[in-house]
């Protein structure tokens, strides 16, 4: 892109920039599809080809005891592993120039050097130098690390696929209003940011928006975690892929394409999945060792053979059947399979892995803290208890009559009330005269009769005393039902515990790892939720620099600190922590400071998230010692460390116990998955 262009990009419209990023990012993924299907094809070419070479290869005719030779056989095994030597392995030979350009040799120049090393030796052979061929050896190499690199593109393009199915919770069709105020279904590929849209209830929303008309109760459960309808009326944002509820709403769009919420989401796992562990680069500096190494032990093996008098030929051969060897194919598969696996199976189970470093780092974890509003508690209030003063009223008639009267109100108490309602499945009448007393409560007129909910101040106001037994404790909100000014009974709301905090609690506690709360609710609440849970500690009224500076007092005293929090105020101790974990909702925050997100917000997602990290670590730490372990047994005994014993390995023993180790490698990181479950 020109200069010119970048100094006039400020001015185009939204769509622009949106539609060019839906773009790249369709790109990307359509690129990422090719790369996947030029290693398959690369892969089942060669393998075919493979086939005649592994028939026509005298080792193997040796091993499976036939002969099958004419003249010019050698020529055609030489001619068709060249092609499989240049096309299939053409991506480990660019990948070689790479890594020596970057001064980084790694996994791609350690499979270069075996193949290479392996098809020139064998060409000279063939063209008169005394020796053996190594043809079937380079084939079934390049063949077993095109098969690698396919399975692990392949499942890292699953793990994707697992978060594209939350692209398919967008609609397909948005209802557009034209200046003249008529609405007309266009494909929400085609909205432009400023568009006006139409959302009937019951629809999804198409795009992130502002209400600019209408009001309703938007469900955004299945993106935020947020787990009752939230409110919205004129100047409020809504989310693309939510659920309208019970209004029809004119919405203005804002963020399209790659700029919705939804994308996001999407992008963060595939920067999860494209972002390189350290574990993975611990695989690729052993490949880098095992460079240096087979060539050092190539050059030693052919100096010492000829040293003790071996011809040229029998040390030339020595010498590649080192190089050969010293390249494990499982190396190249140890941590890719499994971390494709990890993050494929944690998605699929709401945790999305943003840093795999901390993922893997999370079996470290001394201290959480956790945050208490939405992530221990509901974030909303619930009706914990009611009671109904008068004798002719029953407990449930009493919360009956509050409810049918909180039925008109958006307060979030009335939200409680009325959600107790529904789950007891109470009938409720239609109030007329309804007023909302600011503040204080809510009046209207109910069967005729002038009724109200007041809060216990309103309560004073009108002189009248607090029932015995309305208050528990300073956790509860308690509000009071009024007849003609007479007490009928009182409902008592709190922000309730999540049912399974208490089992995540405990959970990691049996671990070992201290459980502590900060929030920034007063001093009584937290307590209350505190013993409730039977926390390790807990801080309250905190404002989220004193987060901050919670955690970097535990950092300071040596404690490896998660912390659990909504992303948004919590955003500075998410950044801090050595692990951030977000909750469900203030994902764009989240996006920027947290490791790993759950979908889900359940706070039992977090122990799940140190099991999955432990048996991931564990997993790659197996897979990198079966790799490594093939090569610490396999060079020394080609180079001929035991050869005065009657021990020498020979190539095809060799090439059957690095088989072996891949095999390994592979069946073991599959095994993860059982153990996710």
């Amino acid at each position: 892109m020109d200069h010119s262009s970048h100094h006039h990009s400020d001015h185009r419209p939204v769509e622009q920039s949106a539609t060019k990023k839906k773009m790249n990012h369709q790109d990307h993924s359509t690129h990422h599809g090719h790369m996947i299907e030029d290693f398959k094809k690369r892969f089942w070419v060669s393998m075919i080809i493979t086939i005649p070479i592994i028939v026509l290869a005298p080792m193997i005719q040796e091993m499976l005891g036939y002969e099958l030779t004419f003249p010019g056989d050698r020529y055609i095994q030489f001619a068709l592993s060249t092609f499989v030597f240049f096309y299939g392995g053409w991506p480990f030979l660019k990948g070689l120039v790479s890594e020596i350009k970057q001064k980084k040799p790694g996994m791609m120049t350690l499979i270069a050097l075996a193949i290479s090393v392996a098809y020139f030796y064998s060409s000279a052979v063939v063209f008169g130098l005394g020796g053996k061929i190594f043809f079937w050896e380079l084939v079934s190499l390049i063949d077993i690390m095109l098969l690698g690199h396919w399975i692990e593109m392949k499942s890292v393009m699953g793990a994707s696929n697992a978060l594209q199915e939350l692209a398919k919770m967008m609609p397909s069709e948005a209802r557009l209003i034209d200046s003249e105020g008529n609405s007309k279904e266009i494909p929400v590929e085609e909205l432009k940011g400023g568009d006006i849209i139409l959302v009937k209830p019951g629809e999804k929303i198409p795009a992130d928006g502002e209400v600019i008309e209408g009001e309703s109760h938007v469900n955004e459960s299945m993106l935020t975690g947020e787990s009752k309808p939230v409110s919205k009326s004129k100047g409020q944002e809504v989310i693309g892929g939510s659920v309208n509820d019970n209004g029809a709403l004119k919405i203005k769009v804002k963020h399209i394409g790659e700029d919705t919420f939804l994308s996001k989401v999407i992008d963060l796992v595939k920067t999860a999945q494209e972002s390189k562990s350290k574990t993975q680069d611990l695989a690729n500096k052993a490949a880098g060792w095992l460079f240096y190494i087979a060539i050092a032990s190539g050059i030693i093996t052919l100096i010492v053979w000829l040293s003790i008098g071996k011809d040229l030929e029998y040390s030339l051969e020595r010498m590649v059947t080192v190089m050969i060897i010293s390249c494990p194919h499982a190396l190249g598969l140890a941590v890719p399979l499994v971390v494709a696996i990890s993050t494929s199976e944690s998605a699929k189970r709401g945790l999305l892995i943003r840093n795999r470093t901390a993922f893997e780092n999370s079996r470290k974890i001394s201290t959480i803290i956790f945050d208490k509003t939405g992530t221990l508690t509901q974030g909303d209030f619930g009706v914990t208890r009611y009671e109904s003063l008068d004798s002719t009223l029953t407990k449930d008639e009493m919360l009956q009559l509050a409810a049918s009267l909180e039925s008109s109100s958006e307060h979030p108490i009335a939200g409680g009330i009325l959600r107790k309602a529904k789950e007891l499945d109470l009938k409720l009448s239609e109030p007329t005269n309804f007023q909302n007393i600011t503040g204080k409560g809510i009046k209207a007129t109910l069967n005729g009769k002038q009724m109200s909910i007041v809060s216990p101040g309103m309560l004073k106001e009108q002189g009248l005393d607090q029932p015995v037994g309305a208050f528990k404790d300073d956790s509860e909100t308690v509000v009071f039902l009024l007849q003609e000014g007479e007490i009928l009974g009182y409902l008592a709301l709190s922000d309730e515990i999540r049912p399974e905090s208490q089992a995540a609690i405990d959970t990691l506690k049996k671990q070992g790892i201290k459980v502590v709360m900060a929030t920034g609710d007063n001093e009584m609440v937290a307590k209350a939720v505190s013993t409730s849970l039977g926390l390790d500690d807990y801080y309250a009224e905190v404002l989220p620099e004193d987060k901050q500076k919670i955690i970097q007092d535990l950092q300071a005293k040596g404690e490896f600190v998660a912390m659990t929090g909504d992303g948004v105020n919590d955003a500075p101790a998410l950044a801090q922590a050595d692990v951030g974990i977000a909750v469900g909702s203030g994902t764009d925050v989240a996006a920027e400071t947290a490791d790993i997100i759950l979908v889900n917000s359940n706070p039992q997602d977090i122990s799940n998230l140190i099991l999955f990290g432990t048996a991931t670590y564990k997993k790659i730490i197996q897979n990198l010692w079966w790799a490594a372990g093939y090569n610490i047994v396999a060079v020394p005994l080609a180079a001929g460390v035991l050869a005065g014993a009657g021990i020498i390995l020979s190539p095809a023993i060799g090439a059957v116990l690095m088989s072996l180790s891949t095999v390994i490698v592979a069946l073991n990181a599959q095994l993860l998955k059982r153990q996710l479950k």
